[in-house]
């Protein structure tokens, strides 16, 4: 079956790659000249900014989405009393496997249920499942913690670090670890419902995410209908999300970086480079989330380490600049040029960049939270707040650190005489110090994309599957069309296509934040079970 797949993405795929040969240019502006109106008017509701500040001085203006985001971690960071902090030695020792024992899932089902489902059995192993012996759930707490970490840590980090202290000083790295910190706990929250309210099919499959505790839980609070009508509205978005920012704006990154490198240009290398990495993405997402988490679980920790390594050598190497940089990040934090405006256009930035890195109360990574093997769901939660700690406070802060060191915070131009901006500009500063890291960049950005896409087909895929049914056909459609989409984004340059995904990705966070604010006494019940369970208070 999956041959026959294989081959029939080739024959989808060999026609749009002879096309792009044939049109140098055309198609992708084509696409958007066609779309662009309707992109425009929904990228301009999701992202209609309430805050209005100098674009000269400060950096433009705040959306109100991030406003709804980052009040919404606050929120939850006190009523949880900060338990971003109070339980982060907690989340290490769950990830280690201290409470293994405790959390055993025999007899479990994610919702409170204690029948155990009938399962198939293939070769002395659950159908779909990872590692499980007769238990619930499919990953570990390592590998879920993985899967969620690589659809967030990516371009983002690389890229949107460059522009945010670029645009906004380095003060605003500042806003940035705090929105990173108070994230942790909008994490927390929608990834304990994930598993709460997830769904365990009788061959062991697991399905959860937003869509199951809008509908699940909502309908337990007597609105069943408005639960739905979110959860729909959710698996929407994020299916859309899945198409374009998880996938074609990733691709398309990826492949500028990757020919830039080798001096390929044109439609037609974008196209091969899609072409192969769409084969590549075919290879993982085809074996559901059994082999997307035991993928990421090992490609996470070495691209984020190679990064680090790399970031650390260009620090110790300039360790003498290191007090003035976190002085610069300091005092740029809370001025500014115009003083208030200045102020307020460095948080913008640095909330901003932040946001749009963890994804903290979007909803996607309870997508594959859900698929956690235990029985306590705030055990996951707990895991879970570690998500926005590595992907904003370590790895953003450490590439700020190597931009602000190596001087590049105020800029820099090209060979061409073009100010440098985004990768290119995070490229720079490490070649400045090691001369040889643009290679090590271009690997690192293929393989932060590659794992964005992985992941976020499987958010995709369990959306489109909440929307159409869950069977083989739907889910083959689905998978297909994803790795269809890889090519296209590789060959193209869909900037309104982008736009609109990007828009669908937060407007993901409406329905997310709402299910989330009416389900916190279930949360707040979860932990309380949870810490019971294991001696805690």
């Amino acid at each position: 079956m999956k041959r026959k797949l294989l081959l029939l993405l080739a024959t989808v795929l060999l026609p749009i790659f002879a096309f792009a040969q044939e049109a140098e240019r055309g198609w992708d502006d084509i696409i958007n000249d066609a779309v662009t109106p309707a992109t425009a008017f929904i990228f301009n509701i999701v992202f209609y900014p309430w805050v209005y500040t100098d674009m000269a001085n400060t950096g433009g203006s705040m959306p109100y989405v991030i406003i709804l985001l980052l009040g919404a971690a606050t929120f939850f960071t006190l009523y949880f009393g900060f338990i971003n902090l109070r339980r982060f030695p907690l989340a290490i020792n769950v990830v280690r496997g201290k409470y293994d024992d405790v959390e055993g899932t025999s007899g479990h089902t994610g919702d409170g249920a204690t029948e155990k489902p009938n399962v198939n059995i293939l070769d002395g192993d659950i159908v779909d499942t990872i590692k499980i012996e007769g238990e619930e759930g499919e990953v570990s707490h390592f590998q879920a913690l993985t899967a969620a970490l690589s659809g967030t840590v990516g371009l983002g980090n690389i890229s949107g670090v460059a522009i945010a202290i670029t645009v906004g000083g380095p003060g605003a790295t500042f806003w940035m670890i705090i929105a990173g910190l108070l994230g942790m706990s909008s994490k927390f929250a929608e990834c304990t419902l994930g598993v709460k309210y997830r769904d365990v099919a009788a061959d062991g499959t697991v399905y959860g995410g937003p869509m199951y505790y809008l509908s699940k839980g909502l309908k337990e609070r007597g609105m069943g209908a408005f639960g739905k009508f979110l959860a729909v509205f959710f698996a929407i978005m994020c299916v859309g999300g899945s198409f374009g920012g998880g996938n074609m704006f990733q691709a398309n990154q990826a492949a500028a970086q990757f020919n830039g490198m080798i001096g390929a240009t044109g439609a037609s290398a974008g196209a091969l480079f899609g072409i192969v990495m769409a084969v590549l993405v075919a290879i993982v997402i085809l074996g559901g989330i059994k082999r997307i988490a035991s993928v990421t679980e090992k490609v996470v920790p070495f691209m984020v380490g190679v990064y680090f390594i790399a970031a650390i050598i260009v620090i110790l190497m300039s360790i003498g600049q290191l007090p003035a940089a976190f002085g610069m990040i300091f005092d740029g934090a809370f001025t500014g040029a115009g003083v208030t405006g200045g102020f307020i256009g460095v948080l913008i930035q640095g909330f901003r960049r932040a946001a749009f890195s963890n994804e903290a109360g979007v909803g996607s990574a309870a997508i594959a939270h859900s698929a956690v093997k235990t029985k306590y769901a705030a055990s996951e939660g707990i895991v879970a707040l570690l998500e926005p700690f590595i992907d904003t406070v370590v790895v953003c802060t450490i590439t700020a650190l190597v931009i602000i060191i190596t001087g590049f915070h105020t800029g820099a131009v090209g060979a061409d005489g073009a100010a440098l901006g985004g990768v290119d500009l995070t490229s720079a500063a490490f070649a400045s110090v090691i001369p040889w890291f643009p290679y090590i960049l271009t690997i690192a950005v293929v393989l932060f994309a590659f794992s964005t896409m992985i992941s976020w087909s499987y958010y995709g895929l369990q959306s489109w599957l909440y929307l159409f049914g869950r069977s083989k056909m739907n889910e083959y459609i689905y998978k297909v069309l994803f790795c269809i989409f890889v090519v296209i984004g590789a060959a193209a340059s869909l900037g309104a296509v982008t736009d609109f995904s990007d828009s669908m990705i937060f407007a993901m966070a409406i329905p997310n934040l709402i299910g989330v604010f009416l389900l916190l006494p279930r949360v707040k019940e979860e932990l309380n079970r949870y810490l019971k369970a294991i001696g805690k208070s």
